[in-house]
């Protein structure tokens, strides 16, 4: 890739992004949509995010029927969370001097092409589907910065909340979809296509996001060395010294241990201590994400109704209520209600985070400090990880049900 032309002299979106903002009544839930950028850039990840709900949960199964072990699939948590460290702040720094839309491009054409493959490659060695998640993770690293640094370009200040309800709905809507197919195909078909209907997925959103329009970044000098520290420093920086992000970032901590610790923890746990078939394990985590969606639908229309900090405290207070009983449970069907209770409460949680985010970020920045958001991610997922090792919790929670 090479350096993206200069953004316009007001470093504006294009023409057709939103217009200004202007005073009067809050715009509805749905005005977003008016917006041609948005509705393509919506339409792309609705696609794309069912694609990859297929290949994380069909990964997931495939390993655990070949191994039957909740370290293995906490290993394939590890092989996404690896890249993350390794190239996660890096990749902020070309997203934010680069062409963010080709970017996006890019990367979903490279991602088809690998999961195409994973047939192939587990024909040779069940080693080699980490092998290529982790490479799809790598790539990822680069896109979802991107993704979330164009959002604010294609709608408006105040129809901001509503946008970023709109693609968790959008994201997670159709997790819920490739979740749920997932599991049918493990069941009663060939679940090697899950892997053939994700690379059309991530072609399809290619081909949308190349009609996508923002503002191109305006980058100084060669992408040298000295100028990737540089930009490092400056975007941390920017995280550090600035109230609002600094807050975010350490709040998210603990957080973000909990969601690993649980995610490697949920298919094992399903499976051994509440007896569910692979098809009902896939059912829980569709309608987890169905419960996230209802949850963005009301943010898109009450998202003004409280502060964004108001929303994180209540939503996480909830979650941790949900996820204790979840603990205790002792029917998938009981499970199964708890968990799509806690996605509808995780709803207000990480969109309100994104909007703070977003508005609190100067544009110019916003690849290397959402790229840094997600750094906690992976290094609190590998203490997580260990903690497995170690046999403690994974004992704890499936042997002696």
């Amino acid at each position: 890739m090479t350096d993206a032309a200069s953004s316009p002299p007001d470093g504006a979106a294009p023409t057709d992004g939103p217009e200004p903002a202007v005073s009067g009544p809050a715009p509805s839930a749905f005005s977003v949509f008016r917006h041609r950028d948005f509705r393509f850039l919506w339409s792309a990840q609705l696609v794309s995010t069912i694609g990859t709900a297929l290949t994380d949960l069909a990964a997931g199964i495939l390993v655990f029927r070949a191994t039957g072990s909740a370290l293995s699939v906490g290993l394939m948590f590890m092989a996404t969370s690896i890249p993350t460290l390794l190239v996660g702040l890096i990749a902020g720094v070309f997203v934010d001097r680069y062409d963010r839309r080709r970017i996006m491009v890019v990367s979903d054409l490279l991602r088809a092409a690998i999961v195409v493959s994973i047939p192939f490659l587990l024909s040779i060695n069940i080693v080699l589907l980490y092998v290529a998640v982790a490479l799809v993770s790598t790539i990822s690293q680069f896109f979802n910065p991107a993704n979330d640094a164009v959002l604010p370009e294609v709608a408006s200040d105040e129809e901001l909340a509503a946008a970023n309800s709109w693609m968790m709905i959008s994201s997670f809507g159709s997790t819920s979809i490739g979740f749920a197919l997932s599991g049918l195909l493990a069941t009663a078909f060939d679940i090697d296509w899950a892997f053939y209907l994700d690379a059309l997925t991530f072609l399809f959103s290619a081909a949308c996001l190349v009609f996508v329009r923002v503002g191109r970044i305006d980058a100084e000098g060669d992408t040298s060395v000295g100028v990737v520290i540089a930009n490092l420093k400056e975007g941390i920086g920017t995280l550090v010294g600035t109230p609002v992000l600094r807050s975010l970032f350490l709040a998210g901590a603990p957080v973000f241990l909990a969601f690993g610790l649980w995610n490697v923890l949920l298919l094992p746990f399903a499976i051994r201590a509440l007896g569910a078939t692979e098809f009902e394990y896939g059912l829980q985590e569709g309608l987890t994400s169905v419960g996230f969606v209802v949850g963005s639908l009301m943010m898109a229309r009450f998202a003004d109704r409280l502060r964004e900090g108001t929303w994180m405290v209540l939503a996480l207070l909830g979650m941790g209520v949900a996820g204790v009983f979840y603990g205790f449970s002792t029917s998938i069907v009981i499970a199964i209600a708890l968990v799509t209770v806690s996605g509808f409460l995780n709803a207000p949680s990480s969109i309100a985070r994104r909007v703070l985010l977003q508005r609190a970020t100067p544009r110019e920045l916003r690849g290397r400090v959402f790229s840094a958001f997600v750094e906690p991610k992976a290094l609190i997922g590998i203490p997580g990880f260990f903690m497995l090792l170690e046999g403690g919790l994974a004992a704890l929670l499936l042997t002696a049900r």
